[in-house]
């Protein structure tokens, strides 16, 4: 398929700059991160999706699927009126009132699990707890970052570096009259996070694959006698969280694991290009318009300059997607209001054509636009409203 000539033909009559998400592909996606998850349950990263429809989809797509993790309470107490349960904050929250909507939320009967790495997280959500007489499901944060001589390999999250340092924060909540322990999450970012096939980087990569071995090997010591320490202390987990997209083949691998986070794979942003492992389908993007010929064999489009977060870098940097055969100018890249482009397939872009680009991540993408134009079977189908579009800007 002239995959161009097909997004060009479907998308002529919108105005750009627009996004969209193939639901083909989307679909295609779910279904491949469903069976790689083996005999685990998948959790969906709202943050690398960041649109209500296509969470309902997914979720519905397998009943491998099953919650959601969310990134702010906010955002938390809005998915849970719009009808999502068994929300899990990925991240600890200290805002009283935000706190406060959910355990309200948790009183109707709503599934809604706080994270905490420390006992200050812990007591202020049983203070919080105790003045709505209502009992809060709680979750540990377990560090899985590891440390060589030189080299912290991971990310800087929760504070509990193994079972002894979790303990006395474990005691405390098993102690506590307004907490539940029922997760323990361990996110493994320097395996789901950290490309090991970037073009030019040979030694880099090699390097990359070599730590993560070594990595996966210590995270399941770790977390392993995490999840035996919490079960001879007599707690009774709901849940064992491990992982991302990116590593999913390690985390399934482990017995105490009961479910495995994704997001990103759904939308395949740009960074998942490099990764060796697994590959998914391109199933979001956005589309701006060739507004300049500055010269020969280069165009201009208007907009474009999406950048990821995270450290700066040019894998950061939105990829030229469709027409195939076009790349960014090293002096001015993706820019806040245009972009030229250079490459084969500049000669071929009229004035008025439209160039399809990929965010090198996945939910920040919904973050600039207020639709996805959902397209299957070479139409447009729906129009899914963003978070922003639907007036939610929760970080």
């Amino acid at each position: 398929m002239d995959r161009y000539a097909y997004y060009k033909g479907m998308f002529e009559s919108l105005p750009k700059p627009f996004a969209f998400v193939d639901l083909d592909l989307l679909d295609a996606n779910a279904a491949a991160i469903a069976r790689e998850a083996g005999d685990k349950k998948v959790r969906i990263a709202s943050k690398s999706i960041r649109c209500v429809e296509v969470l309902r989809r997914i979720l519905r797509s397998s009943p491998v699927f099953q919650g959601i993790m969310c990134f702010t309470a906010a955002e938390a107490a809005y998915l849970a009126r719009e009808g999502f349960d068994d929300l899990l904050l990925g991240y600890p929250q200290w805002e009283p009132e935000a706190i406060g909507d959910l355990l309200l939320l948790a009183a109707e009967g709503r599934i809604i699990t706080f994270m905490v790495d420390c006992r200050e997280h812990a007591e202020r959500i049983a203070e919080l707890a105790a003045e709505r007489c209502v009992q809060a499901s709680v979750c540990i944060d377990l560090d899985m970052s590891v440390s060589y001589p030189g080299l912290h390999f991971g990310v800087r999250r929760s504070p509990l570096a193994g079972w002894e340092a979790m303990r006395p924060l474990a005691e405390s909540i098993l102690a506590s009259r307004w907490l539940k322990l029922e997760g323990l999450m361990g996110y493994e970012a320097q395996i789901a996070g950290v490309g090991d096939k970037v073009p030019g980087s040979g030694l880099k990569n090699a390097l990359v694959r070599q730590l993560k071995k070594r990595s996966i090997r210590e995270i399941a010591r770790r977390r392993g006698e995490a999840v035996e320490g919490l079960q001879n202390l007599g707690a009774r987990l709901r849940f064992v969280n491990a992982g991302g997209t990116g590593s999913m083949a390690s985390s399934r691998a482990e017995a105490g694991v009961t479910e495995i986070t994704a997001g990103s794979g759904f939308y395949s942003p740009g960074l998942f290009d490099n990764y060796e492992g697994f590959r998914y389908q391109p199933s979001a993007g956005y589309a701006v318009e060739v507004v300049r010929r500055p010269g020969a064999g280069i165009v201009t489009c208007m907009g474009g300059g999406y950048t990821a977060s995270g450290p700066a870098g040019r894998d950061k940097l939105a990829k030229p997607y469709l027409p195939e055969g076009l790349r960014l100018l090293p002096l001015e890249a993706a820019g806040e209001v245009q972009t030229p482009l250079t490459g084969p397939a500049a000669e071929s872009l009229a004035i008025g054509d439209p160039v399809f680009f990929r965010h090198a991540k996945a939910g920040e993408l919904c973050e600039r636009f207020k639709v996805l134009h959902a397209v299957s079977q070479g139409k447009i189908v729906g129009q899914y409203a963003t978070y922003r579009g639907a007036g939610e800007c929760f970080l």
